[in-house]
């Protein structure tokens, strides 16, 4: 992802490399329902704000108390960029449209970041045409999103437009995902551990001067919060922000990037059944067949990549 060095280790210990996986599979998995319990009764841009504002301190004062010097002027804008693009807008976009949504159908929209990556990759940032296979796999996922989303194949949301409403909101936020994934490269960035604080840092205050503008909050109203969300909230700092993408950002230097991209597939099955355990969600079966579609074009783009 963002802040993470391309540089492989070329012998990964193997109980290490699925420890981090199966932390990636599951952690990441469960975030979805974690924002459900975090925004109940609690308004959504301002708990996603203080999640990144608390996590991205936590990665800033470890980095420099470790010895990591400090980023430059240019360091901070362009993690800035990126940070506002991953957590200002995508998970923004998320959180809202969670409010919308069963959890386990955005974790299933979400999975098919793929199809942005390798779209804009392809268009714009890379110029690389895709391989007969992955368009393949693109025009599968797309087909998976189209029976996915279509409002009478979909129980338990607050109707038609609820359900239109929420999904734009994530996949939106999954296309500006992709940009600031493609972005980040191609940026003077930090060393790892400070540039993830400051992305968070920067895209959590700009997410609270949202919030003030359009949620009826003040920047003390944590104080007031409940604790089921604050408690989600710590979960998603610690276990989401921080373990977490610690996983990915090791996994990201020392596994095969085809494992890798196996938690898209892995999540959004973890998503929906906590989803329908203990948020009461109901998903039909033909619901289900769109998902795994969708999913079937993830795998075929993965496997199509040069």
């Amino acid at each position: 992802m963002q802040a993470i060095s391309s540089s492989v280790s070329p012998t990964p210990n193997r109980v290490t490399l699925w420890s981090a996986l199966v932390s990636v599979y599951i952690l990441w998995g469960s975030t979805y329902l974690f924002i459900h319990f975090m925004t109940e009764q609690m308004p959504p841009l301002y708990m996603a704000a203080m999640r990144y504002i608390v996590a991205g301190g936590i990665l800033y004062t470890y980095a420099r108390l470790t010895g990591t010097p400090r980023a430059t002027r240019i360091e901070w804008q362009s993690a800035g960029i990126v940070g506002v693009l991953l957590l200002t807008v995508s998970n923004g976009c998320l959180t809202l449209g969670i409010q919308y949504i069963p959890t386990g159908m955005a974790a299933l929209l979400g999975g098919m970041l793929p199809v942005f990556l390798l779209t804009l990759n392809w268009v714009s940032f890379g110029r690389q045409r895709p391989t007969n296979l992955a368009l393949a796999g693109l025009l599968v996922g797309l087909i998976g999103i189209f029976f996915l989303i279509k409002p009478d194949k979909l129980q338990g949301t607050r109707g038609v437009h609820a359900n239109v409403l929420g999904s734009s909101l994530v996949i939106f936020g999954n296309f500006a995902w992709a940009i600031g994934t493609l972005l980040a490269p191609r940026v003077s960035l930090p060393s790892g551990t400070i540039s993830s604080g400051i992305q968070m840092i920067i895209g959590g205050f700009v997410l609270l001067v949202i919030s003030l503008v359009m949620e009826p909050v003040t920047p003390w109203s944590i104080l007031v919060a409940p604790p089921k969300a604050i408690w989600s909230m710590f979960y998603l700092v610690i276990f989401g922000s921080i373990v977490g993408f610690s996983s990915y950002a090791w996994l990201a230097r020392n596994a095969p990037p085809q494992l890798l991209s196996t938690y898209a597939f892995v999540n959004p099955v973890v998503a929906m059944l906590l989803g329908t355990f203990f948020a009461g969600e109901v998903f039909s079966s033909q619901s289900l067949i769109g998902a795994m579609i969708a999913l079937a074009g993830v795998v075929l783009i993965t496997l199509g990549r040069k």
